[in-house]
């Protein structure tokens, strides 16, 4: 008889092991919003989540200077909201329509455009960035600018010196040496803007019209770069926002075209190098047993959002822009708005976010 009841359990277990892991974008079935304003909806009571904790969600987006938040689940709009004003000491409400800077939330999304630009032959990640720009585009010798790549850039690894006065500034009297390319991590936006000629270079095309052309008009995106001092900021509303990250979320593809390849997508969205495990191609990675932060080379043990799915990839900007995936939830969160805290990049605001969020994504 214990025999038998022996067998029974393990015939039970064995079919609780037959149901197979959460669904990914490979079974799960996703929404693609069509080009316009018009996008599906699904309301969280329909997925199980608690409404009741939507009160503590409102109040803290108020109290963290938040304008937009919009949570899609398998690509249909859960959560929406707007709150505060377009801009400060105006009295026109932050809508669906208001535009505002990613920041380097962007960063991600330069990423994607040089992924298209290598699909089409244009740009080798594995070529020397003088193969685009002329020679002497930086201060250093001739043996040490020939050592930084594409990748260099894409990854944060130049070597070239983040604690110049302006770490801003392209022009080659900012661009300076501190190590050789590859040695060092480091968040620095000059070499990150230094991309944006390169695609220029490579496609003969200015970043806007390219950007326009081979990923906006397909996905349905409004927005634009405006140069901003030295660096070139995207604008758009928080549902394009939304759009580049369920694109993301699907790996690159749009419904049924893939717009970034998915061979490129997969070096975007893991470690790029050892020195910080967190971050893959101008893209923070959650789940990862190390981090390091803008402004620090100290490597701090464990993930850089412990409230996030561990799956989490992550486009982090100034003030607070986010745009935030799980593949394996089917969440995409974008958030935008005014300063949180004073970090350079929100990594702490975006565990606490997600503590919130976690409260009623239940399931």
């Amino acid at each position: 008889m214990i025999q038998r009841i022996l067998f029974l359990i393990f015939l039970f277990l064995l079919s609780c092991a037959d149901e197979g892991p959460a669904p990914t974008t490979s079974t799960r079935t996703l929404y693609f919003p069509e080009i316009g304003s018009i996008w599906e909806r699904a309301t969280p009571a329909s997925l199980g989540w608690d409404e009741t904790k939507m009160i503590e969600l409102d109040a803290f987006l108020t109290a963290t200077n938040t304008r937009a938040l919009i949570v899609l689940k398998d690509g249909k709009i859960v959560i929406e909201k707007y709150l505060g004003k377009q801009l400060v000491n105006t009295t026109a409400d932050f809508l669906p329509t208001s535009n505002w800077y990613w920041a380097s939330a962007g960063k991600t999304l330069t990423a994607g455009l040089v992924g298209i630009a290598q699909s089409q032959g244009r740009i080798d990640l594995n070529a020397k960035t003088s193969d685009y720009l002329d020679e002497g585009w930086s201060s250093l010798t001739d043996s040490q600018e020939s050592k930084i790549t594409v990748r260099h850039h894409l990854t944060m690894t130049t070597g070239l010196d983040d604690e110049v006065a302006n770490s801003d500034c392209t022009d080659p009297g900012c661009l300076v040496y501190k190590a050789d390319a590859g040695t060092r991590w480091a968040y620095h936006n000059a070499p990150f803007t230094i991309l944006d000629d390169v695609i220029f270079k490579a496609t003969d095309k200015t970043l806007n019209d390219f950007a326009k052309q081979e990923l906006f008009d397909k996905i349905g995106m409004d927005g634009q770069y405006i140069k901003t001092g030295d660096n070139n900021v995207f604008y758009s509303t928080a549902r394009s926002m939304a759009r580049y990250g369920l694109l993301l979320m699907n790996r690159g593809k749009w419904d049924q075209t893939q717009i970034i390849p998915e061979s490129y997508f997969n070096l975007m969205t893991t470690s790029s190098q050892n020195l910080n495990p967190a971050y893959g191609f101008l893209t923070w990675l959650n789940g990862k047993s190390t981090f390091m932060i803008p402004g620090s080379q100290a490597s701090l043990n464990g993930y850089i959002a412990p409230n996030a799915p561990n799956d989490m990839i992550a486009a982090m900007g100034k003030n607070g822009q986010l745009i935030n995936l799980s593949t394996v939830r089917g969440l995409v969160v974008v958030r935008m708005g005014d300063a949180p805290d004073t970090s350079q990049v929100p990594y702490a605001f975006q565990n606490d976010l997600w503590e919130k969020l976690n409260a009623i994504i239940i399931n």
